[in-house]
């Protein structure tokens, strides 16, 4: 068991362990935090490990422990930092190769790394800001490997949502994968579709946001998950500065979980691919948000359409230099329907340069074109 003491370990994290401990208790932060601190990467996955019972843990903390309790797992919350807290715990059965739904509490901390998904996760930090490494997880980060603790085909068949987060780690730090790994992976993952799409979404939104995105989709393409995973023209996929630019491409608005404003983006998109993006109509109505991922996915320069986009008139209706009661009093007429029609004229004659975007001049145009008509 080696250490290194951190001197910049959170103090909030380090005073809750001192807190556990001070009533007789082990605990340790565990996973992310130790792992991200090791490599030098910011970190707010605070996971603390502990021989205490979620009982002894309500007792220590009262009501700072959240009302949820699952799996031997807490959480408690401090300095606005939400914490994980879970009790020294074998998984001893899982249900459908994701969740344990029989666990027996242990009083053993390498017994409970044990049962953890891979070996960068199992380094652990004590009270005193030592770094405790059982497993040898430094070991593989600093070789850049994602391994498995133990058995790498009982780790999958554990928990399927390991094949996703070993390519999500992999893609992240740009680690490979170990052997062992990538043929458990192979062999199982027809299990991927008994994952839910919300649980696959949130593990390919990180790969996807990923600045090593293409490595990210070289393994998933590499193991054949693809088709697992139900993504459509992942040959084809150019990566764009959005996450949303990527999820467009892969045909999947009707099976992953979008919220409204993602589905809106999704088919906007893919609509205007089928379109010019330079055309004035396109770039006003799809606006320049839209417009800058398709461009990405075409191939066009973004300097070229944030300068035409910027040189358009309006960019809204708002902006147009009349009101519709200006309207009403040069044509000497009460509101009524027709001030919609003349209003989208207008706006259309400003998108398209026809007019400019000034009161006497649109004054002038609505004049000479509706004072007969109306």
């Amino acid at each position: 068991m080696s250490s290194i003491y951190l001197t910049e370990m959170n103090e909030v994290a380090l005073n809750l362990l001192k807190k556990i401990n001070s009533k007789g208790f082990v605990s340790y932060l565990v996973g992310g935090y130790p792992r991200d601190f090791y490599m030098g990467r910011g970190s707010l996955d605070y996971d603390i490990c502990t021989n205490a019972k979620p009982k002894d843990l309500k007792e220590i903390f009262g009501d700072s422990i959240l009302p949820t309790e699952q799996y031997g797992s807490v959480t408690l919350v401090a300095n606005k930092i939400r914490f994980e807290i879970t009790t020294f715990r074998k998984d001893i059965k899982y249900l459908n190769n994701r969740k344990p739904i029989e666990i027996e509490y242990i009083d053993n901390l390498t017994d409970d790394l044990l049962r953890r998904d891979f070996t960068m996760n199992t380094m652990c930090i004590d009270s005193n800001g030592h770094l405790i490494d059982i497993l040898n997880g430094k070991a593989d980060i600093n070789n850049k490997i994602v391994r498995t603790v133990g058995d790498p085909d009982l780790k999958i068949s554990e928990d399927s949502l390991r094949i996703l987060r070993a390519i999500r780690f992999a893609t992240v730090l740009n680690f490979k994968l170990d052997d062992g790994l990538k043929n458990a992976i192979i062999k199982n993952k027809k299990l991927i579709k008994s994952l839910s799409y919300f649980r696959k979404k949130e593990e390919l939104d990180k790969i996807f946001a990923s600045t090593n995105l293409l490595y990210g989709i070289s393994l998933i393409k590499e193991l054949g998950l693809d088709e697992e995973l139900e993504l459509c023209n992942i040959e084809k996929l150019v990566p764009t500065t959005y996450l949303i630019g990527i999820w467009a491409q892969l045909g999947v608005l009707d099976k992953y979980c979008f919220n409204n404003v993602e589905k809106d983006s999704i088919e906007k998109i893919n609509e205007l691919l089928n379109k010019d993006i330079l055309d004035y109509n396109n770039l006003y109505h799809y606006g320049l948000y839209l417009s800058t991922i398709v461009s990405e996915i075409k191939g066009i320069d973004k300097k070229e359409i944030n300068e035409r986009y910027n040189s358009l008139y309006i960019h809204n209706k708002t902006e147009i230099k009349i009101e519709a009661k200006e309207i009403c009093h040069i044509l000497n007429k009460k509101p009524g329907k027709y001030l919609k029609e003349i209003i989208s004229d207008v706006e259309y004659k400003l998108v398209n340069k026809d007019i400019k975007n000034d009161k006497e001049e649109i004054k002038k145009y609505i004049i000479k074109k509706y004072s007969k008509q109306i």
